[in-house]
């Protein structure tokens, strides 16, 4: 079969392989190529091959006849060399997409199975579409916890597994739906002061308009490479990184990238994401926090249970120690929504800053409570008190600014939006429920986390006695078209009711 000659196409295509052929190829027609056939690529010099996804073109400034190009994420893959011989072959079917196959036909799946499923996906042999299937498939028929179980190890083994070679690593996470719960931010800090070891590796968004990794690259650069983040752990004894540069679970990661734009976030695929990673990082320890209310993830406190009971068989079976806390996730916790907004947030709690929103610091330190309660040398219940003390002393505070000096200090940190819109209470009365989810839509709208100034500040929680004409809240954003978008939404529901009294119904 002909060669043809490697070309750099500069496009993101964002966790997949992409290849672009041009009709005009004599291997176009010859060989029966067609566009999203999935085709396997052949390295002239080294003998390497990869898989990728072919785009048929008609332009020679993208590539000529006689070319294979290949997206940024297929290139690097290849050395990142342009001009080397390659050759290029129909893909052979995945093996695995057999087991897919039976899951879309409501079958239950071994540990098998789900080994050769992430093997093939971590090999690129996956388009997103076939990925897709597998996602709702197993969002709509389910996974049985042995399959939780089984898609979790096969996640950790077919990525980078760190081991800090230390009896207790600790770690915590929140399984999301709540805007401005920016707790780890603070966790991290607390934990880190006392001495234990917490690497803590974070997601970007997935469906919210933030996530820590999004918020602390507020501060500082979190894309650390493996080398880098055990250099910054073993000098801080913590770490606050993007998990996606460190090469742990990275079928996970590609499966995020699947599950963003359908919004999905299934219990089986959440708890083996969560628990892969955490593992992969190397944790012992482990605190889950699930907050319940009815506009978050989890809607009522028998769903909590079942997710923690799940959470804990997998745990129990990967020898992780793990607590589930179950906490009020009726409202934002905080301030702000957004990355800019949030980073404010944190900074002013550190800062001991009369202006620090008081539920965010005091769910923070009931959280690091309970980590500092893994050492052995803690007494019980004095984990809490432990924590506050780290808080108040300044030492919490010292620690983020070593730990954001080790990672790289944001030279040009990012700034509030420049356009901004107060919506108003239609009445006065009290602020009797708050709706996370269009509260999240809203600071989504505005362009959040994309644009790390966009979002949304608070200025009144459930509770609150509010007069007709005040403001509830602000939009911040930066573009236009993502402000009237926002404001729109706003205008239609501003996520707030308003009624002559407030009845605390808590979980």
């Amino acid at each position: 079969m002909s060669t043809l000659l490697l070309r750099q196409v500069a496009i993101d295509t964002y966790k997949e392989n992409v290849a672009y052929l041009h009709r005009d190829c004599k291997l176009y027609r010859s060989e029966g190529f067609q566009a999203l056939n999935k085709i396997e690529i052949h390295h002239e010099g080294n003998g390497q091959s990869i898989v990728a996804l072919l785009n048929i073109v008609d332009d020679d400034a993208i590539t000529a006849p006689g070319e294979l190009g290949l997206c940024e994420q297929a290139f690097k893959q290849f050395g990142g060399i342009e001009g080397v011989a390659v050759r290029i072959a129909h893909a052979p079917v995945p093996k695995s997409i057999k087991a897919v196959h039976r899951k879309i036909g409501g079958a239950s799946l071994s540990r098998e199975d789900y080994q050769g499923i992430a093997t093939d996906i971590a090999a690129n042999r996956y388009s997103k579409i076939e990925i897709a299937a597998f996602l709702v498939a197993s969002c709509e028929i389910g996974l049985e916890r042995d399959e939780v179980l089984y898609l979790t190890q096969a996640m950790i083994e077919t990525g980078r597994r760190l081991d800090w070679d230390e009896p207790l690593v600790v770690d915590k996470h929140c399984i999301g739906g709540l805007p401005g719960n920016r707790t780890t931010m603070l966790v991290v800090p607390i934990v880190a002061a006392h001495g234990m070891l917490i690497p803590k590796t974070s997601s970007r968004a997935i469906t919210s308009p933030a996530g820590t990794a999004d918020t602390m690259e507020v501060l500082a650069r979190v894309e650390l490479s493996p080398n880098e983040l055990h250099e910054i752990v073993r000098s801080q004894r913590a770490c606050l990184g993007w998990g996606g540069t460190a090469g742990l679970a990275p079928v996970d990661d590609i499966l995020i990238s699947v599950e963003r734009p359908l919004l999905m976030d299934s219990p089986g695929q959440m708890v083996a994401s969560i628990l892969s990673k955490k593992l992969a990082a190397g944790a012992t320890h482990l605190i889950i926090d699930i907050p319940i209310g009815k506009t978050a993830k989890v809607r009522d406190r028998s769903s909590a249970l079942v997710l923690r009971k799940l959470f804990e068989y997998v745990g129990d079976h990967l020898g992780l120690n793990l607590e589930v806390i179950i906490t009020d996730g009726r409202q934002p916790i905080g301030k702000g929504i957004g990355p800019v907004l949030e980073a404010r947030d944190v900074m002013h709690v550190l800062e001991n800053d009369p202006r620090a929103p008081l539920d965010l610091r005091e769910k923070s330190l009931q959280l690091a409570g309970r980590i500092l309660e893994f050492d052995p040398d803690m007494r019980g219940g004095q984990g809490y008190t432990t924590a506050r003390d780290i808080l108040d002393s300044g030492r919490a505070l010292e620690k983020m600014q070593a730990i954001i000096d080790a990672q790289g200090r944001n030279p040009t940190p990012p700034k509030l939006g420049r356009l901004r819109q107060d919506i108003v209470a239609d009445q006065s009365g009290y602020v009797c429920t708050i709706d996370n989810l269009q509260l999240a839509r809203i600071a989504s709208l505005a362009g959040a986390p994309r644009d790390k100034g966009a979002g949304i500040d608070l200025y009144k929680k459930l509770g609150d006695p509010v007069q007709a004409g005040e403001s509830l809240y602000a939009i911040f954003a930066e573009f236009s078209a993502d402000f009237d978008f926002a404001k729109e939404s706003a205008e239609k529901d501003s996520a707030y009711l308003i009624g002559e009294q407030y009845i605390d119904e808590r979980y």
